[in-house]
Parts: C-alpha cells; structure tokens; sequence
C-alpha cells in the first residue's frame, strides 16, 4: 500500500478559549519538554542561549556522540545522521501544532474536574510558596534546569500529595501521546510507514444515511423498531430485523468514514474512531478505557480476534438462572455469525511477536494457540487496522450485518446524539428522541456549516446497544429505575509487557493479536486470571502506555521500537466496578480498580510473559509497573542465537528479577499503568429483576418493549474478547424478537 494515501478528515477548531493563561502555558510546556527532552552535547551550553542551553538535557560530548551513533546505525532512512541529531534535539514546544492539541485535549476530553486539579498545581507551581511545597525550591519549575525539573517530576511520582501523583500520571501520558502523534522524526526513525506494506486498499461498503433540513420543530419518522448504536450488538440485531421484513431504523452518535479514509493517521484517528478521543479514563486515573465511537463501534478499530465463549464461563452463567448459555442454540448463534465473518484461523500468517509466543509457549510448555480471525476467510496481514481497515478485509459489522440490513432495507443515521428512550406512563416503548448534527462541508465534525436538528423516531421496539459505558446513562436519562444500572462493570483489566530484540522486527507489520496462551487463565480455581495475547503495535497507542523513568530512557526507548513486541495480560477480573453520569456534565464517569485478587494474577501473567520473551532470545523485557525496573538480559547470558546453556527461564538473574515482581504483588495501582479494550456487565442478565437489569430475552425489566443488545448484559467478564460472545446473544434475541413481531403482525392480517 506504499502508494496509496488515505484522505484526511477535518479535525474539530481548536477552541478558541483559553483554558490556562501564558504563565501556566509556560509552566505546562516546560514540563512537556522534560518528559520528551531535546537532548544536546555539553559543548551545546557554551554556544547556544542560556535559554536554549536550560530548555536541553546536556551529556558529556563523549556519550552524546554514542547514543548519536546508535541511533544512526539503526535509522533505516538515507539522511540517517541529520535525522539522528532532529529527533534528539526535538521536544515537544518546537512541534507546531503541539500547544493546539494539548489545547484541544484539556477543553474535548478531559473533564472539568480534572482541569481544575491540574489549573490549581499549576497555579501553585506560580507562586513562591506553592513552588516550595511542590518542587522544594522557591525558583519556578520552568525556570529550572531540565535535569532538575526531570528530578521534579520523578519525584511527584510517589508524593505523599494525593493530587500531584495524579497530575504527574495524567500529564506524562498526555505529553507522550501527543509528542507521538505529532513528532515529525520519530516515524521516520523507527521506520514506520503511514500506511500498512501488505495488502491493497479496497473499498467498502457504499452507505447511505439520512438527512434532515434545518427546523425549529422536531423532525419525526416512523418505524418499526429503532436501534441506538452500529457496533457489534447494533449491526447483528439491525440485520435479523430487517431481513425480517421489518422498518428498522439504526441510529448512531458518531459518523461513517469508507475505507478510502483507512487507516486513520493517529491524531485523526483518536478523535474520529474512539470515544473521548481514546481518552476514558477510570476516577482514580489508574485505568485507561479505549471504547470505539464510530460508524460499526468497537468492530471498525478491534484487532480481528473473534473467540467463541469457554465452556466454563458458559455454565457459570447458565448456573445463574439463564439455560440458554449452555444450550445447543447459543452454539448455533456463535456459529452462524462466525460463519457471516468468515472467522478461521488456517489463513492467518503471524508476525514475529505472535510466532515467538506460539514458540517459546511451546518449549516453556504453556498452552498456547492460534486465535480464529473475523477476515473473510483470507489472509489479513495488517496491523494498522485499530485506525480503520483499508483493504475492507476485516469483517465487522460495517462489512458484513450492517451490509446486510441496509440490503435489506433498514435506514441509517449517524450524528444522532440519543437524548431518551421513549416510554408511555405504563413503561412502554413508544421511540427515541435525540439531538441530529450533521457533518460539515469536509466530510469531517468541526461544526463549521452543520446542522443541527432534534429528530423524535416513533418505534413500537427500542433496542439500546449503546455499550457498557454509555448504554446503563441512556436508561438512567430516560427515567429507568433499578440500583443495577450501572454496576457489574468488568474491564479485563490489562497490564503490558514489551521486550527488545537484537536485530529489527517491524512490530507494525502484520495481524496485531493472532495467538494466546491459556495457562494461566484459571488461578484461582474459579476461572478466573489471565491470557497472554499480543498487543497492537501502532506507535500512538502502546508507546504512551510504556513507562517514564526518565527523558533520555523513553526516548532511548521509542527509538528502539522497530526492534520491540509486545505482550498483554487480559485478565477476567473477578472483582467488578461501575459506570454513572457525572453529576454536572452527564457524561460517562468509571469507578473501577482493578483489585487485588487480579492485580496477583496480572503479576503472574507478566512473569510468564518475561519467560516467553527470555526463552526467545530478548534482550530487554519491560512492563507498565513503573515500580519495577526493565529486565536486561545480562551479557554473560547467551541468546538462543548463540546457543543455549540450558538453563532456559533458570537463568540466575532472570529468577532475581521475578523474586522482585513477586516481592511487590499484588501491585500498587498507582504505580501501575492498566488498560482496557472490552467493557461488559452494566446492564447484566440475569433471572429475575432483583439480580439483572434485563431478562433472558435481553427486554429491560419492569418495561414493555425496550431491549439492550450489546456487551453490557453479560453476566460477568466473559474472559475473551467480547465480540462473538456479543453478537451470539443479540443474535439469539434480536430472532426470538423478530419471530414476535411478524407473528404479532400475521395474527391481525
């Protein structure tokens, strides 16, 4: 795909109010800058401004020459030496654009709580005493010399001021992620193409979605059953029912982009594909939530892995009231959707990071296999498809149920913002209402010339399938009562490995998760503990998740990255949390961390993940504990490539280093960065209303008429990646819910 350029949606305006004033934008950007330093020679401080010469983390002439070198011999580009000194003199306040995005990020997604937290430490960190009581110097922080500030802000780390260790988490992922997607050197060092090496672009899909002329009056249209949301539970229930022969209409807040948009480059992407720009975090700032908010939800930037739900989880529901988990025809609706995605595994090719799982799970003597992909029944050796899939080869809802049902005559609208579901004094459906805005003159959502338009659809069926974070609001908003909403929320809390390799290994290129090891997976004899699987290799989103020790280490570090794979530890947590409205603005608040039980069993996962990449030659092996230091494999040990001793995981110092994770289990949740992909249980099924929000057939109880159809009615984690498990159940109700309706229909004709 070398030769084929994605077209680039608008971004929103940034604001153009300003939330910190210049003294704080000083302070701000001189912190940016110690976390991505601009790295110069000591000679440097002689013949630049003082100004330039503080702004530097300066090393002896003797080192910066080596670490130029290094970087040198591993740049792939021609122009490897001036692309050498460019990414190490670069920080983040000589990036243009840098401010703006920070800019955009505090004013869109973080909430304003959190603003004023971070307003009130800069606004100390400006004053005499606030400096001396936050940094231990009455000298301002941008003031300081960069190794200063670098001691500053490590130091912050473990402060005994609740507030500054949550600034310093909030401000070290905001300043790595931004630097990341913005850096106009980092891509070229490392070697990563805009675009995917393997596969041809191909178009999708063409859909068609409704509009509505400007009005002071709401719009109404009529049908027979109305779906919130096109993610995995919304496209499959949009397909049974129109193919039933029924008006469907599916709504969803986000907007469609074709393939030819695919994939997204990653400012673009955070903003378009995922919701809060990729930014949900938990209250506690410990978790970060990825959640897809796009046309086809979480099945447009999922990683293609599609596993049927275990047996042991199957009767653990079953065992709670619902047969139906353990019944042949939940086997038949797992079946039939994997057949509508052409899920197999004998077409996959794994890249170096899933082979060396396969491999070194095999002579560690791990359960390890390969992971059935949704891709048609071919091969899809692409990586880039978290930011959208351009060869159209992934096939999600958008190209297989959403396909269908616009075939078979369902109506779409994207930019539908669902204000309530609609019900009569007796709890009965009678619709949605909502708040329309259409796109701009770009094809994008800066608002420039949109309109904007409040659009009632009367419906006799309402399907919520929303997801776990938005789905249990959307109830509450529309006058629900039952204490469950909200609760049960499970995350499968993750914790990231990442190892080095010798020589190069393009993590980027091909499927990002194709294999898991299951050894692991039941430690406390109640199914629960942890997968190992792979993770996305997309610079923008594991990069950020890595840990910051110091400057120079994680710039060292991203460079590195054409040599690293990664590891996840996707953990069914036993333990659950909550969603809920925030009491100000009503948006998605979390309140989850992960607990002790499954931070044990992550420890145990990280261990194994260490052995696997020890086994297989690593060189280093870091995690997301930022209390645990990197392993390094020492020199006197050799790789498989040299030959083995023997010892394998033995290895004396590979064992000192595991006694030192082990010594810290279970781990500290605020040393520790976690992560989620798949939110599930906030609307749980169950038996009976005093134990569920919904029933067996998915309808809300105490309500005629409104169902919810996603991943927040399962019953607890589902311990896999929630996709088939998703669209199994809503296959089986949105049948059931169809065969009523046309039943319902015949008996009046």
């Amino acid at each position: 795909m070398e030769s084929y350029t994605p077209l680039e949606p608008v971004l929103p305006p940034t604001p153009q109010t300003e939330i910190f004033s210049e003294i704080q934008w000083k302070t701000i950007l001189s912190l940016a800058d110690t976390v991505i330093p601009a790295i110069r020679p000591a000679e440097a401080a002689s013949t630049a401004s003082s100004d330039l010469a503080q702004k530097s983390l300066l090393l002896p002439s003797e080192q910066y020459v080596s670490a130029q070198a290094a970087l040198r011999a591993r740049i792939p580009a021609t122009e490897a030496a001036s692309l050498a000194e460019q990414y190490l003199s670069e920080n983040p306040s000589s990036i243009p654009g840098f401010r703006d995005a920070i800019q955009c990020l505090f004013a869109n997604n973080v909430h304003p709580e959190g603003r004023k937290g971070i307003t009130f430490i800069l606004t100390a960190l400006n004053t005499r005493a606030g400096s001396l009581l936050l940094t231990g110097s009455t000298t301002m922080i941008y003031d300081q010399p960069l190794d200063v500030r670098e001691q500053i802000l490590s130091g912050w780390r473990s402060s005994r001021i609740p507030a500054l260790r949550a600034v310093y988490r909030a401000l070290t992922i905001m300043f790595k992620k931004t630097w990341i997607s913005l850096s106009p050197t980092l891509f070229p060092v490392i070697g990563c193409p805009r675009v995917p090496v393997h596969g041809k672009p191909a178009l999708g899909f063409e859909y068609e979605f409704l509009q509505f002329p400007p009005g002071d009056e709401p719009e109404t249209i009529q049908a027979d059953v109305v779906i919130i949301g096109s993610g995995c539970g919304g496209g499959v229930a949009a397909k049974n029912l129109a193919e039933a022969g029924l008006r469907v209409v599916v709504v969803e807040k986000s907007y469609h982009y074709p393939s030819k948009y695919f994939p997204m480059a990653p400012s673009t992407g955070s903003t378009h594909l995922f919701e809060n720009g990729g930014a949900v975090m938990s209250d506690d700032g410990v978790t970060a939530v990825v959640a897809g908010s796009t046309w086809g939800g979480g099945g447009t930037i999922n990683w293609s892995a599609a596993l049927q739900t275990q047996g042991y989880v199957r009767q653990e529901w079953a065992d709670e009231g619902l047969p139906f988990f353990t019944s042949l025809d939940f086997q038949n609706s797992l079946d039939r959707v994997c057949e509508r995605m052409g899920v197999q595994s004998e077409h996959t090719v794994h890249n170096y990071g899933n082979e060396l799982i396969l491999d070194s799970s095999r002579k560690l003597g791990y359960a390890a296999y390969p992971v059935p992909q949704n891709t048609g029944n071919g091969e899809h050796y692409c990586g880039y498809c978290t930011l959208g899939c351009a060869a159209a080869a992934k096939k999600g809802p958008t190209e297989s149920f959403l396909t269908d049902a616009a075939k078979a005559g369902a109506v779409f609208i994207e930019g539908f913002r669902a204000d309530k579901v609609l019900l009569s004094p007796q709890k009965v459906a009678t619709g949605v209402s909502g708040t329309w805005t259409s796109r701009d003159l770009h094809l994008g959502i800066s608002g420039q010339n949109a309109v904007e338009r409040q659009v009632i659809i009367q419906a006799k069926k309402v399907i919520v399938s929303c997801g776990s974070l938005s789905s249990p609001l959307l109830l509450l908003r529309s006058g629900i009562r039952n204490s469950l909403i909200g609760r049960n929320l499970h995350l499968h809390p993750v914790a990231l490995g990442c190892a080095i390799w010798d020589q190069e290994v393009r993590p980027w290129e091909g499927s990002a998760l194709t294999t898991v090891v299951t050894e692991f997976e039941n430690q406390d004899g109640h199914g629960h503990g942890v997968k190992i699987q792979a993770c996305t290799m997309m610079p923008s989103i594991f990069l950020p998740l890595l840990s910051w020790r110091d400057g120079q280490h994680y710039k060292r570090f991203c460079s590195d990255f054409a040599h690293a794979t990664s590891f996840l530890t996707l953990t069914r947590d036993h333990n659950s949390g909550r969603v809920y409205p925030d009491p100000v603005d009503g948006r998605c608040r979390i309140d989850y961390t992960p607990s002790a039980l499954d931070r044990r069993h992550i420890v145990e996962g990280l261990i194994a993940c260490a052995k696997i990449a020890y086994i297989g030659g690593a060189k280093e092996f870091h995690t997301t504990y930022e209390d645990m230091p990197p392993f390094i494999r020492p020199d006197s040990s050799p790789s498989p490539a040299e030959g083995s001793d023997g010892e394998g995981a033995n290895n004396a110092a590979l064992q000192a280093w595991i006694a030192t994770l082990r010594s810290k289990s279970p781990l500290n949740p605020e040393f520790g960065s976690f992560a989620s992909a798949h939110q599930m249980g906030t609307c749980r099924m169950g038996s009976s209303a005093r134990n569920s929000v919904v029933g067996p057939d998915s309808q809300v109880w105490g309500t005629e008429g409104v169902y919810v159809m996603d991943a927040s009615v399962f019953p607890s984690a589902s311990g896999v990646n929630p996709m088939l498990t998703n669209m199994a159940i809503t296959d089986w109700a949105s049948r059931n819910l169809a065969k009523a309706m046309t039943s319902a229909v015949s008996s009046r004709l």
